[in-house]
């Protein structure tokens, strides 16, 4: 997915500076992370899954950029207390299983007076639809909260609320832009987690059934008409200042 413009935003949201230490936590194959480095930070962009971080270190090395990578799980960070100035995450760190440990390690490797940015898709939005759509077809586990809760204000306030001085949220879109609906599903069944996932659980009717249903999905929201795939998915960006003291 092309989503490098989401990291540039949120890194001016978050108002990275030159010389400041910076980790981006589930951070795929790093936009936030070279978006971070672009504003000349010092970044670590972490993630669980190693073959997504050799993609950051690629996308890394063609630009020149200086980013450090490292296997680390959002549930348990190899840091210390304090160690960065800022956390970032897009889209990452609310598909952590425990909310609870993952939004509290983000609380704890950051600074007093530091700055977590995130962005998260919202209940509502297309990806958040696209999520209720899996969720009918393949159930998740028993007691696993749903990641759509990271989009809204009041879970946001909750989470990191007495840990806060203050948390800045604005509504931003975040536009697919692909070919035609085929083509939307086709790349997110072949590269995007939870698509791939939800279709490797079903059998072929199941997966006929789940296709058919995200394609009404995609044409629901697709603005461009039968011309190609324009599709608007709102997403909350979060800037949360750490309390000092």
């Amino acid at each position: 997915m092309t989503l490098q413009i989401v990291g540039e935003t949120l890194a001016e949201a978050a108002d990275i500076r030159a010389g400041e230490t910076v980790i981006d936590v589930a951070a795929g194959n790093g936009n936030a992370s070279l978006a971070a480095a672009h504003r000349m930070a010092r970044v670590t962009s972490t993630d669980y899954v190693p073959a997504l971080l050799e993609k950051g270190r690629a996308r890394a090395a063609a630009e020149g950029l200086d980013v450090e990578f490292r296997v680390a799980d959002a549930e348990n960070l190899p840091y210390a207390d304090g160690s960065f100035d800022v956390a970032l995450s897009t889209f990452g760190v609310m598909f952590a299983p425990d909310h609870g440990r993952s939004s509290g390690e983000l609380v704890r490797v950051v600074r007093e007076g530091g700055r977590i940015g995130l962005a998260s898709w919202t209940p509502d939005s297309f990806v958040g639809q696209l999520f209720k759509v899996i969720g009918k077809a393949v159930p998740p586990p028993a007691g696993v909260m749903s990641p759509l809760l990271w989009g809204t204000e009041a879970y946001l306030g909750e989470l990191f609320g007495d840990a806060s001085t203050d948390i800045r949220t604005t509504r931003r879109t975040y536009t697919f832009r692909y070919a035609s609906s085929s083509h939307w599903l086709q790349v997110f069944r072949d590269f995007y987690g939870p698509v791939n996932k939800a279709f490797g659980a079903l059998d072929s009717h199941g997966q006929a059934l789940l296709e058919q249903e995200i394609l009404a999905l995609i044409d629901r929201f697709n603005t461009a008409g039968s011309a190609s795939s324009v599709v608007p998915s709102e997403y909350l960006e979060a800037v949360i200042v750490k309390r000092s003291g």
